[in-house]
C-alpha cells in the first residue's frame, strides 16, 4: 500500500510558482523546486509528473490568484475609474510588493517562451487574450454609456492597454521610476 500524500498541493504549488516567477523556467532546477516546496523527488513526480507539468500548473495557479485584479475591470462602474484602479493595483504590485518577485509570471513566461509545448503556448495566449478582452468589454461599456467617444477604436485601445500592462512588468525590473509609470497611465486615460 502506497503512502498517502501529506502536503497541501495548493501551498506547495504556490511555492513552486514563486520560484518559477523569480528565476524563470529554464533557470529553475529540480533541487531548487524540491527545497522550496519541501517535497521529496518522488512526491514531486508522483503529484506533478515532471517540471514542465509543474510549470503549467504554477501558471494556472498564478492566473487564479490574480483574478481579483481582473475583477476590477469587470466590476467597474466607470471605464476610466476601472482602468485607473486596475493599473494602480498593477503598478503597486510591480513596484511596492516586496513579498513577491518583480514583474509578472505570465510576462516572464512569455519572454522565456522557447518551449515547444503547445499547452504552455495556449495557456499564455489565453492569458493575453483574456486580459485584452476584459479591457475591450470595459471600453465597450464606456462607449454605450457615452463615457468613451463612439468614434474611438476601442480594439486598438484594448490592445494598447494589454501592451502597457506587460511592458510595465518588464520596465519595473530595470527602471524603478513609479512616478513616470503613473504619469504615463494618466496620459493614456486622458486619451480615452
Amino acid at each position: 500500500m502506497g503512502r498517502s500524500k501529506e502536503f497541501d498541493k495548493e501551498r506547495v504549488l504556490h511555492k513552486a510558482m514563486l520560484v518559477f516567477w523569480e528565476k524563470g523556467y529554464e533557470a529553475t532546477s529540480i533541487p531548487e523546486l524540491l527545497e522550496a516546496m519541501g517535497l521529496s523527488r518522488s512526491s514531486l513526480y508522483e503529484t506533478f509528473v515532471d517540471k514542465q507539468t509543474l510549470y503549467v500548473e504554477a501558471i494556472q495557479h498564478y492566473k487564479k490568484i490574480r483574478q481579483s485584479k481582473r475583477n476590477l475591470l469587470k466590476n467597474a462602474t466607470s471605464v476610466k475609474v476601472g482602468i485607473r484602479q486596475y493599473f494602480d493595483h498593477h503598478i503597486s504590485s510591480a513596484f511596492d510588493d516586496d513579498d513577491l518577485p518583480k514583474g509578472c509570471l505570465i510576462t516572464n513566461a512569455t519572454l522565456g517562451l522557447d518551449s515547444p509545448d503547445e499547452q504552455l503556448h495556449q495557456l499564455i495566449r489565453d492569458g493575453f487574450e483574456g486580459l485584452e478582452q476584459s479591457f475591450f468589454e470595459l471600453l465597450s461599456k464606456g462607449q454605450q454609456t457615452g463615457e468613451i467617444d463612439p468614434k474611438k477604436d476601442i480594439q486598438v485601445f484594448a490592445h494598447l492597454l494589454l501592451n502597457l500592462n506587460h511592458s510595465i512588468n518588464v520596465v519595473s525590473k530595470v527602471k524603478r521610476d513609479k512616478k513616470m509609470i503613473n504619469n504615463m497611465m494618466n496620459t493614456v486615460i486622458e486619451m480615452l
